[in-house]
C-alpha cells in the first residue's frame, strides 16, 4: 500500500500532473493507494471541485485512514525525536499514519519527510 501526501492527491485530479504517470503505473501494478485523514482534510481545503473530490475518493477506493491513538502517539514520538519544530507537526501526522499502516509514503516533498525514515517511514 502507498499513502499519498496531499501534493500527490492533488496530482491525481489535476491536469497536467507530473505524478500521474507514476500513480497510474502503481495502480496497474496492483498497488493500493490510500491517504490519511489529515491529507484528506488538506485536500478538501482546496480549492477543489466536487468532481475532483469524487474522483480522488474513487481512485483511493475510499481508503482514508483514520488518525487515532496509535497514530497520535507515533506522531508525538517522531515530533519529539526530530527537534520539535512547529512547522513539521502536520508532516508528523501524515508520516505517523503511514508508519502505523506499514505503508510507503509518496510525496513531492521528500526532504521534509526524510527525518522520519529513522522512525520507520518508508518512502515510495
Amino acid at each position: 500500500m502507498i499513502h499519498l501526501d496531499t501534493n500527490y492527491l492533488i496530482g491525481l485530479v489535476t491536469v497536467p500532473s507530473p505524478f500521474k504517470a507514476e500513480l497510474i503505473a502503481w495502480m496497474r501494478a496492483g498497488e493500493k493507494l490510500a491517504v490519511s485523514a489529515v491529507v484528506w482534510s488538506e485536500f478538501l481545503n482546496g480549492p477543489v471541485t466536487q468532481q475532483q473530490i469524487h474522483d480522488a475518493s474513487v481512485i483511493v477506493e475510499g481508503r482514508i485512514m483514520a488518525f487515532g491513538i496509535p497514530e497520535a502517539e507515533m506522531a508525538a514520538k517522531i515530533f519529539n525525536q526530530t527537534g520539535r519544530k512547529r512547522t513539521t507537526r502536520t508532516d508528523c501526522f501524515i508520516a505517523a499514519t503511514a508508519i502505523c499502516a506499514r505503508a510507503a509514503l509518496a510525496t513531492e516533498n521528500q526532504k521534509d519527510f526524510m527525518p522520519f525514515v529513522g522512525a520507520g517511514l518508508q518512502m515510495a
